[in-house]
């Protein structure tokens, strides 16, 4: 049975096309049965086909196959041709058209089917009628063109809200798509910037402690040892930050038996032993902290130590071997103010921009991020005289 269903719908002509044929059956039977037709016969039997041939064409061709009707129903009138069973065809095509025409034969097809039973009531009045009975017989017989009509605008309603709701469904679905794409992509480019924060500040101090120990390898072995060791410590320390991002990355992965590890975020309490191990790196820095230290929000914490992380890192890339910094952070009543300076040689503003020479590095383009990320303002160039400094300023978000 759903397959006989699924031939009918994939063949609607067909299926209309049998219809005009049974409705043309009956249009023979009533030609056959009326003993007055006279020398309309012949028209009469044009008219029996054309009204069959609407209803064979209403779905394939609603604006034509009304025209059709309406110019039978003329000939008709012209003929005196009375109506017959054959006439339920414009029944069918104001039906259709209101359904699936264009809005002009919509309209056509309601004034039609109102003027259309006064006209035959006129046309072949009833002599045993009066005016008031032929009214009401007008009525009667307008009644079924009318509700035709409506049911078929109803349709076409019904379909025209289904489709905006098909549509909007649509739209609201690429709209989810476009907003998971750009989580991911945000997310994607938050661990890209943890990752080079991470890799960028370990790796130098790394580099550093390595060209130091190579240095005094023969002359101090007891400083290499040292070095040695800080370079393994910051190592761990690196990997450790590395399988925590990694970690995340990885959670809900299929095959992933068991989830990320989590580690808290580094904070502004952490910038002290930053700073420590900046200075065992051979950069001697000038911490200092003004205000009451509070707590903050954790993107603003975690947005002040990538700064001071980053910024430390590009004076040990660009400052020189005699360069030296200075860090303040000051707690103001709505937000932290923070102040890197170094007075080193400094370097172009465009490899600050960049992260290195190299291009491969985040930057002040990370910096400028983070900040917006927590509404803030950040200013980064060189100083006047040499070196480079950067100010943040990190609001305080209302209701935090």
């Amino acid at each position: 049975m759903q397959r006989l269903y699924d031939f009918l719908r994939r063949h609607p002509t067909g299926v209309d096309s049998f219809w005009a044929l049974v409705l043309l059956g009956f249009s023979g039977l009533w030609l056959l049965s009326e003993v007055d037709v006279g020398s309309s016969g012949a028209l009469a039997v044009l008219v029996a086909i054309a009204l069959s041939t609407v209803v064979a064409l209403r779905r394939r061709m609603p604006e034509k196959a009304l025209l059709l009707a309406a110019g039978t129903g003329l000939l008709q009138v012209a003929a005196d041709i009375r109506w017959n069973i054959g006439d339920f065809a414009m029944l069918v095509a104001i039906y259709t058209a209101a359904a699936n025409g264009a809005r002009w034969s919509s309209r056509f097809a309601l004034a039609g089917g109102v003027c259309a039973p006064a006209i035959a009531v006129l046309r072949w009045p009833n002599d045993h009628w009066t005016i008031w009975q032929g009214i009401v017989v007008t009525v009667f017989l307008t009644i079924p063109f009318v509700l035709a009509w409506v049911l078929g605008d109803s349709l076409r309603t019904r379909r025209a809200y289904y489709a905006e709701l098909e549509e909007r469904a649509a739209r609201l679905e690429k709209e989810r798509a476009a907003q998971s794409k750009m989580a991911v992509a945000a997310e994607r480019a938050r661990i890209a910037r943890e990752l080079h924060d991470v890799v960028a500040h370990n790796v130098s101090v790394m580099v550093v402690q390595a060209d130091g120990a190579a240095y005094v390898l023969d002359s101090a072995p007891e400083q290499a040892k040292q070095a040695l060791e800080t370079i393994s410590g910051t190592g761990r320390q690196a990997l450790a930050e590395m399988r925590r991002l990694l970690g995340v990355l990885r959670t809900g992965e299929p095959g992933t038996d068991e989830p990320g590890e989590y580690v808290p975020q580094p904070d502004v309490d952490q910038i002290d032993d930053l700073i420590e191990e900046v200075r065992g790196a051979g950069l001697p820095v000038d911490f200092k902290i003004e205000g009451t230290p509070r707590p903050l929000p954790s993107g603003v914490e975690l947005t002040a130590y990538r700064i001071v992380q980053e910024a430390l890192t590009n004076t040990r890339k660009h400052g020189g071997p005699d360069a030296g910094a200075s860090v303040r952070l000051v707690y103001f009543d709505d937000g932290l103010g923070l102040l890197v300076e170094d007075d080193g040689r400094g370097a172009q503003q465009e490899l600050y921009e960049t992260g290195g020479a190299d291009g491969l590095g985040h930057g002040l383009i990370g910096m400028r991020e983070r900040v917006g990320m927590v509404g803030g303002t950040l200013d980064a160039g060189p100083r006047p005289g040499g070196g480079f400094r950067i100010s943040a300023l990190l609001p305080l978000r209302p209701g935090r």
